[in-house]
């Protein structure tokens, strides 16, 4: 099984084979489970999760996978939360809502979760994964998703905006273009049109003092806190290059 996945590409092909054995429910499954593997659909989705920040994270087919680098995301959330009981964390474009439910879990569930996606299958896949924690999940167009008791109540925003310029698309590897949604990746001729969108309307559903998080590429993080310091949050950059990953952190004075 590792020759037939390393013949396809797959780098990790001995890791992977393990993944699959341990995750198939027989030979038949298994070898349903390897050929899609080897005809280049994610690991994540063959698997129906993925490995994030220590938990597993449920991931349908065709959903947004989530990355490794985003745990730095977490780490820089974790940091901003401020010292209040029972802060109200919102995953913005949540996706699976993995960063909601590493915070939270981090956080020893002592938070109130909510999530929103535009993808319904994101939002299949986030209610799995934060139900369990006591999250509640909607679906629609950002904010818009949003009853409006939480505007000016959130003291952690996470929002994991798509940030890939539309010409970039087709630069991807085929794991991302082929399988993943397309809203889920295109942010626009700069990569950076849905976080103006987000930052636009950020400062109203933030608490005073809270926080706003987003991931963008190192290239575009300067231009990033530049749309976010116009919206009148003070903001700084961070960066682990290990990763690699860069966090831009906006906060409501």
């Amino acid at each position: 099984m590792a020759a037939r996945l390393r013949a396809a590409g797959c780098v990790f092909a001995e890791d992977e084979a393990r993944l699959l054995r341990l995750t198939a429910r027989g030979p038949a499954e298994l070898e349903r489970m390897t050929g899609r593997r080897a005809a280049g659909e994610p690991l994540e989705h063959v698997l129906g999760w993925a490995d994030f920040d220590g938990l597993r994270i449920a991931v349908d087919p065709g959903v947004f996978v989530p990355r490794r680098r985003t745990e730095f995301l977490v780490r820089a959330a974790l940091e901003a939360v401020p010292d209040t009981a029972a802060p109200v964390v919102l995953d913005l474009c949540c996706g699976t809502g993995a960063v909601g439910a590493a915070v939270v879990t981090r956080l020893g569930g002592d938070a109130r979760l909510h999530a929103a996606d535009l993808d319904p299958a994101a939002v299949r896949c986030a209610r799995r994964n934060l139900h369990p924690l006591g999250g509640r999940v909607y679906e629609g167009d950002l904010f818009a998703a949003l009853p409006s008791a939480l505007r000016g109540t959130v003291h952690l925003l996470t929002a994991n905006v798509p940030y890939v310029p539309t010409d970039d698309i087709p630069l991807l590897p085929s794991e991302a273009r082929d399988h993943e949604p397309r809203t889920a990746l295109d942010g626009g001729p700069d990569g950076l049109a849905l976080l103006r969108r987000v930052a636009a309307e950020a400062y109203d559903w933030l608490a005073p003092g809270g926080t706003l998080l987003t991931e963008t590429g190192s290239h575009q993080s300067g231009a990033a806190a530049g749309i976010l310091r116009e919206a009148g949050l003070t903001v700084r950059v961070a960066s682990d290059p290990e990763l690699p990953a860069t966090v831009v952190t906006a906060t409501r004075r």
